[in-house]
């Protein structure tokens, strides 16, 4: 239960916990995960972490990973303009490549187009390098898979240790 001024609401009862009943497969989301990040700037990957959780309605992920996001250097600002990055000044060119590959990745045929734009897989090519690029990749396809374990399980915030 949360309450927010003076009103409780309840939290979506949780489906399912994949941890309890499938371990293993839960493990080797982690393990992916721990791969993806590898090597990959720590605001970046939680910028695309907080931004994909928001495009696939992750409330659960949301809030973990803007948590994790000021851990790791993103400021309040940025955090509450995320949803509209690109009509603000307060991401750099690597962070705006990063947010426009991962919103490309997670909205596959949406808004009229089919698979991730050239241009904007060109720009992160450019400005990632390739070194870093296949880790933005391995980022968003991970949190995507993240997303819809949230999403169809019903994780909510209110149960996040």
């Amino acid at each position: 239960m949360t309450t927010i001024d003076d009103t409780t609401v309840a939290a979506p009862e949780r489906r399912i916990d994949l941890n309890d009943k499938a371990p293993d497969f839960y493990q080797a989301m982690f393990a992916l995960d721990r791969a993806a990040a590898s090597g990959l700037d720590p605001v970046v990957r939680e910028l695309v972490r907080v931004r994909v959780s928001q495009l696939n309605g992750c409330a659960f992920c949301t809030d973990k990973h803007s948590a994790e996001g000021r851990k790791a250097g993103l400021s309040e600002q940025q955090l509450y303009a995320l949803t509209v990055w690109a009509e603000t000044p307060f991401f750099t060119a690597r962070q705006r490549a990063a947010l426009a590959l991962a919103e490309a990745v997670t909205l596959l045929g949406g808004h009229g187009t089919h698979g991730v734009p050239d241009e904007v897989y060109d720009e992160a090519a450019r400005v990632f390098g390739e070194d870093e690029l296949p880790r933005l990749i391995a980022m968003c396809v991970t949190m995507n898979a993240w997303t819809r374990i949230g999403v169809t399980c019903r994780m909510s915030p209110a149960t996040r240790p």
